[in-house]
C-alpha cells in the first residue's frame, strides 16, 4: 500500500507541474489563432521592393503561418497606383470587413470605416505577429514608418507622382513611398504627423537605407481578410 501511495503522489505532482505549461501553450496558440491584424516583424530587406502586392501578401502569409495564424488569408495594407492601363488598387478594399484584433486580442477597429476614422491603432496595439511592440519615436532605432502608399481614407494616390515605389517594385534611389506612423507620433502635432497611414513620403528613394533615414525598416501592416 505504501508503494502504491507513493506512486499516486508522484503522478499527482507531475500533473500539477505540467498543467500550467499546457495551459500557457493553449493560451498562446489561442491568441495566434484569433489574431487578425499585425505589423510585420521584418521587412523584405530590399526597401520598398516587396515583389508587388503579391509578394507583400506572401510575406504577410508567411509570417502569420510561422506565428500559428496561417489558416487565415492575409493581405498587406498597401495601395497601387494606376499605370500602363492597369487600374489602381485601394488598400481599404483588400483587407476584408473586420473586426481586426492584434496578437493579444485587443481590437484595433471593428470595420473599414472605423479603421479610417477613430480607430484604436497605437504603438501599444500595433503589435507584430509575435505580439511584440515595434520601436517608435524616442526608441533606438526608430522604426515607426510603415509602408502604405495610401491616402488617409485608404484609397490609392492618383497616377503621376510616385507614392508606391513603382507599385512595390523599386529599391533604388528613384521613386518614393507614402509612409504612416504606427505610434501616431511625429515632429509636431499636425494630423499628418499623427497619421497611421499617410504621414510623409520617403526621402532619397526606395532603398532600405532611404527608409531608415526617416525612421523606418520597411515594415507594413497585415490584415486577415476572413
Amino acid at each position: 500500500m505504501r508503494g502504491t501511495g507513493s506512486l499516486w503522489l508522484a503522478a499527482s505532482m507531475a500533473v500539477l507541474v505540467l498543467a500550467p505549461v499546457h495551459s500557457a501553450r493553449a493560451q498562446s496558440a489561442g491568441g495566434a489563432a484569433d489574431m487578425t491584424f499585425f505589423v510585420t516583424s521584418v521587412g523584405s530587406g530590399k526597401g520598398a521592393d516587396l515583389g508587388g502586392l503579391e509578394g507583400a501578401d506572401r510575406h504577410c502569409q508567411s509570417l502569420a503561418q510561422a506565428a500559428g495564424a496561417g489558416q487565415k488569408t492575409w493581405h498587406a495594407y498597401l495601395s497601387t497606383q494606376a499605370a500602363g492601363g492597369t487600374p489602381a488598387i485601394n488598400a481599404r478594399d483588400r483587407i476584408g470587413r473586420g473586426p481586426w484584433q492584434n496578437a493579444k486580442g485587443v481590437v484595433i477597429a471593428k470595420d473599414v470605416a472605423e479603421l479610417h476614422g477613430a480607430n484604436n491603432l497605437t504603438k501599444e496595439t500595433a503589435l507584430t505577429e509575435k505580439g511584440e511592440t515595434v520601436k517608435g519615436r524616442g526608441d533606438t532605432p526608430n522604426t515607426h514608418d510603415m509602408l502604405t502608399g495610401t491616402q488617409a481614407d485608404g484609397t490609392a494616390f492618383p497616377p503621376g507622382e510616385d507614392r508606391t515605389c513603382g507599385n512595390w517594385t523599386k529599391s533604388g534611389t528613384d521613386g518614393a513611398v507614402m509612409l504612416g506612423h504606427h505610434d501616431r507620433m511625429g515632429l509636431d502635432e499636425t494630423p499628418p504627423a499623427k497619421s497611421w497611414n499617410t504621414s510623409h513620403p520617403s526621402r532619397g528613394g526606395c532603398s532600405q537605407d532611404a527608409l531608415k533615414s526617416t525612421g523606418g525598416a520597411g515594415l507594413f501592416y497585415c490584415f486577415a481578410t476572413n
